[in-house]
């Protein structure tokens, strides 16, 4: 009987010590790990910005920024790092996206757009902001009346 409660004394002693000294039973014991991510800044506008039309692409540019913003198909999209960022509004709230999401002609934007672009017409964010919303307003109207003469619903009997 001494010798198990040596050996059950023992024991306790030997778990006490691992306890203490960390990495002499490792995988005995579950592990707590904290990673911090930190990636890249984050995306500020501070100001209702300019922007550019890159031609022929329907894409437009923020060309006083450092990184790359972009506005197209209703939603403001900027690559940070390896990944993908998208808004309804240039000043936020951003959320990531997958890759895939992004449209191709916003993908598509040559590397060297500030270059290649830089003496395109810079456009107003108020004088852009009101001759995008009037576009939208009248492609809504379009598909409305397409809605309208294809013949949708019940003829009569």
């Amino acid at each position: 009987m001494r010798k198990s409660i040596y050996r059950m004394l023992g024991l306790g002693v030997l778990l006490f010590a691992a306890l203490l000294v960390p990495g002499s039973m490792k995988g005995a014991f579950a592990e707590v790990n904290v990673n911090i991510n930190i990636g890249p800044p984050p995306i500020v506008v501070p100001e209702p910005p300019e922007v550019v039309l890159v031609p022929g692409a329907g894409v437009f540019f923020v060309p006083q920024l450092d990184f790359d913003v972009f506005f197209y198909n209703d939603y403001w999209w900027s690559p940070r790092g390896s990944h993908w960022y998208r808004s309804r509004a240039y000043n936020g709230p951003w959320g990531v996206i997958d890759k895939r999401y992004v449209p191709a002609p916003v993908y598509r934007v040559p590397k060297d757009y500030r270059h290649r672009y830089e003496r395109e017409q810079r456009i107003p964010y108020e004088h852009w902001k009101k001759k995008g919303k009037k576009e939208r307003s009248e492609r809504k109207e379009d598909k409305r009346g397409d809605k309208h003469d294809r013949g949708h619903g019940k003829k009569g009997r």
